[in-house]
């Protein structure tokens, strides 16, 4: 229990910014199994905030987009950062230096813009048509995309090589084979009860399909995966799978 304890609380701080710190001498790594649970704990925030402004006869644009700035306030944003600074370096950069350079630049350019522009009005537009629908089937849509798309990551931190030895990714570390199967297995079974098979199914398959496509372009682009490149593999789950929840009720 000791160290379940241990990955629960190194998994959390490093997700989200609730108020948990990791046990000293946690390795993020061997600690990526828990990145689902803390992508159901998200998406569970982001439900409640959904529950009581449907609850206060909000309409469901507006209850959507609360739900969804709920689910970026819990994570300090860390993954649409990560978004943003992809499509920055590899958009606007083409030598692999270059790339690297606008990948460590705090600031944010017109592709970065673009990017989270389409981001949110994807997932608001995804959520709001289930939450006209009822609470349930939006709150459920939420935790399935925030879950699978965390459980997809450390698979993609173990396949793909890093871009360079220091940054985020790479003081993470590489997870092992067990650490990654669990990852996955986590994020299919809560996709599996909150949309059922049909919609994990397919939400699975295209999950798989982008993360193949940013591996192979973070490969031809800078070598490898980052910290940023992490982050825009999660926004592109989570996309799709609100999508595929909401055009498969």
């Amino acid at each position: 229990m000791g160290g379940i304890t241990t990955d629960l609380r190194a998994g959390l701080a490093f997700c989200t910014r609730l108020p948990v710190t990791a046990t000293a001498g946690a390795r993020l790594a061997d600690a990526a199994w828990t990145f689902p649970i803390a992508g159901t704990v998200v998406g569970l925030i982001g439900g409640v905030v959904l529950y009581v402004a449907l609850a206060l006869n909000l309409p469901p644009f507006v209850t959507a987009t609360l739900a969804v700035a709920a689910t970026a306030l819990a994570t300090g944003c860390l993954h649409e950062d990560g978004l943003a600074d992809t499509a920055d370096g590899f958009g606007g950069g083409h030598e692999r230096a270059r790339v690297l350079e606008i990948l460590r630049d705090s600031r944010i350019g017109t592709y970065g813009v673009i990017a989270l522009i389409v981001s949110f009005l994807l997932r608001i537009g995804a959520l709001s048509g289930l939450a006209a629908a009822g609470a349930g089937p939006a709150i459920l849509a939420l935790i399935a995309a925030h879950t699978g798309a965390r459980g997809a990551l450390p698979l993609l931190m173990r396949a793909v090589p890093r871009a360079r030895e220091d940054g985020l990714s790479a003081g993470a570390g590489r997870p092992s084979a067990n650490v990654a199967a669990g990852a996955v297995a986590l994020g299919i079974v809560v996709m599996l009860v909150c949309l059922g098979f049909g919609a994990t199914l397919v939400s699975a398959v295209l999950v798989a399909v982008a993360l193949v496509l940013l591996a192979r372009m973070a490969i031809r682009k800078i070598g490898g995966q980052t910290g940023d490149v992490l982050g825009t593999a999660e926004q592109a789950g989570e996309v799709l799978i609100l999508l595929t929840a909401a055009a498969l009720p």
